[in-house]
């Protein structure tokens, strides 16, 4: 079958194309829709948390309140007001939402999806049966975790964390501990733990094996070569937490004690548990996949950008080879990392500076990764789209992220600022103006390819510079705050430890220093709620309103996405796809346009046929 005829015979039942598709481009918007909205709902949660931290007096307003019923309002707001338990809950599900189900769904699910197979030439993904079935186990996960609000016992409230052996005894009073909201969290991760190794699985197979002719190795574009590495960092770091998360659900429903220490005392006296189980062991489970994870949540950015610099300033992309390196780099040393973030649990001084060691040296590849697209722009005939505008917001953001958090490597540091809001301030760099600005940019850079229309630049503008400005004014405060003492969990945001003028009390004065900086993160946040709705307009109308692309190609880039029709059809390609060169050879003296695409055959050059690996023999 020609590729015409297996582009145009396929016109499956509703049922089959929108629902339970097996494409991998309806799975990727599914993905990203769905990753969009959990989003929203996880922004929600922190506006309710940054309201009870400004205004801890006052109940909650009207208008972020009607969102849950007056039962639900009556069991766990007091007069209105959130509450430490409700705050807990809040807390738990913000920080699991945002990074289980929205950013990595959005960033490995959504692009990965639908970018991947078309970068590398192929028809589809591996195995899109289980493509399908990916997607859904991370549906039902989510719905898992976000429906235990409405059980009697509320959902988690352990952080996103989940350390035992608080996790393990929350909620103990209820006769049915599975029908709780702590073991519901449990059962939904891991949901969505075998949904992210069905899809690296997946991942790593289409690579490998799905290649177009002439699609060697140093020819992926460097977004594949994130999609790989994120592909490995998810198969090899996330069965280790599938595993604690079944163990803990043992723990709670059986009585186990796999997290449980003997003599456990609670606020009933001595637990009746067996004991002999370790709260640390649970601890170095988590977390051996926790930072892994930050890389899983930053690698689809970084990719992103990359893949948007080069467009538009019209030049190759500075160090591709070293990026790649450094990415490589950058996936084995993330392994090797992750007690830093237990260096209050009592380790030793040489396991210290080992885990102090690893983690700078961590930085290496991520400066490389950085530098090498800043001085992509160097001498670049920049295009300030709108896919641009948030890559180049991407770079410094990231760069915030990354170098506040050097001192917590040292543990001598993170003694004053573990668990303070300097590490939420600096997370969050990293996670929202670094990773979601770099998403924003996806959006905007693939949504012609995907729709066949642009989204509209005005409300580009709208969303971009409001969201640049608010978010910097949540977020750097916190790094202030944190440097001042301020702790992660103060639900009425240090109210009860502000001493009274002309106090003696050192740290209470400190607070009382510090605490105006809650309002104006709060009210930074609203606004930045506000700044979202040009964006979410924009993804919906740009869909029937938005102007029309001009062509296949409307960003005249290199890459294999772009020779596909708009937006693609089944089986993707209406040529037998070969690749003849490197995926940014832009601004070459020998071309007469200023970029050279990745399937355009040679002219009559044979030795470039011969270099591309999918040369013919010549004719005598």
């Amino acid at each position: 079958m020609s590729a015409d005829e297996h582009h145009d015979h396929h016109n499956p039942p509703f049922w089959q194309k929108y629902i339970f598709s097996t494409d991998h481009k309806m799975i990727g918007l599914q993905y990203g829709i769905t990753a969009l909205l959990f989003l929203l709902f996880g922004f929600f949660l922190m506006m309710m948390m940054r309201w009870s931290i400004a205004y801890p007096n006052e109940p909650v307003p009207t208008w972020m309140s009607w969102v849950f019923s007056d039962n639900w309002q009556g069991r766990w707001l007091t007069d209105g007001k959130v509450t430490g338990e409700t705050y807990n809950m809040f807390g738990a599900m913000h920080g699991t939402i945002m990074v289980f189900l929205g950013v990595v769904p959005l960033g490995f699910g959504a692009f990965g999806n639908y970018v991947t197979p078309l970068q590398i030439g192929a028809p589809d993904m591996a195995f899109p049966k289980l493509n399908c079935a990916s997607y859904w186990l991370y549906l039902i996960g989510g719905i898992m975790m976000c429906g235990s609000f409405f059980l009697e016992s509320g959902t988690a409230k352990s952080g996103w964390t989940n350390y035992p052996p608080l996790s393990s005894l929350a909620d103990a009073q209820h006769p049915n501990q599975f029908f709780t909201g702590q073991t519901q969290w449990l059962l939904g991760l891991v949901m969505l733990i075998s949904s992210s190794l069905l899809g690296s699985v997946n991942f790593i197979t289409t690579i490998i094996n799905l290649r177009a002719k002439g699609m060697t190795w140093m020819r992926l574009p460097f977004f594949v070569w994130a999609m790989l590495v994120t592909g490995f960092l998810l198969l090899l770091a996330f069965p280790p937490l599938e595993v604690a998360g079944i163990m803990q659900v043992v723990d709670r429903t059986f009585g186990s004690s796999f997290f449980q220490p003997t003599g456990l005392v609670s606020g009933e006296g001595i637990e009746g548990f067996a004991g002999g189980g370790s709260p640390l062991l649970f601890q170095h489970l988590f977390w051996f996949l926790g930072h892994p994870e930050v890389y899983v949540l930053l690698l689809p950015s970084i990719a992103c950008v990359a893949e948007i610099i080069p467009a538009n300033t019209r030049k190759p992309l500075w160090g591709y080879k070293s990026m790649v390196y450094a990415v490589l780099v950058l996936g084995f040393l993330s392994f090797i990392v992750w007690a830093h973030h237990m260096y209050l649990t009592g380790m030793g001084s040489s396991v210290s500076t080992f885990f102090q060691t690893t983690t700078v040296l961590i930085s290496v590849p991520s400066v490389v990764l950085i530098t090498a697209m800043l001085i992509s722009l160097w001498g670049g005939s920049i295009r300030f789209t709108m896919p641009m505008m948030w890559a180049c917001a991407f770079l410094p953001m990231f760069g915030i992220g990354g170098l506040t958090g050097l001192p917590l490597a040292f543990n001598l540091v993170d003694l004053h600022l573990h668990d303070t809001y300097y590490v939420i301030g600096h997370f969050h760099y990293v996670v929202a103006p670094g990773i979601l600005f770099g998403l924003f940019a996806g959006i905007y850079y693939w949504y012609p390819k995907m729709f066949g229309r642009y989204m509209n630049r005005m409300l580009g503008h709208l969303h971009f510079w409001p969201s640049l400005i608010f978010i910097n004014l949540v977020f750097f405060p916190m790094l202030i705050q944190g440097m001042a003492g301020f702790h992660r969990r103060w639900y009425n945001g240090g109210d009860a430890y502000m001493a009274p003028e002309g106090s003696e009390d050192v740290f209470g004065n400190t607070v009382r220093e510090y605490i105006g900086l809650n309002e104006l993160m709060s009210v930074s946040v609203f606004l930045l709620a506000l700044a979202q709705v040009p964006f979410i307009i924009n993804l919906f109308t740009a869909w029937k309103m938005g102007k029309k692309v001009e062509s296949d190609n409307p960003w005249n880039a290199t890459t294999l996405e772009w020779a596909t029709p708009t937006p693609p059809g089944h089986g993707n390609f209406t040529f037998d796809v070969a690749v003849y060169r490197g995926p940014y050879e832009y601004s070459r003296p020998d071309c007469e346009e200023d970029y050279y695409p990745q399937w355009h055959e040679p002219k009559a050059d044979t030795s470039a046929n011969l270099d591309a690996g999918i040369a013919e023999k010549k004719e005598h």
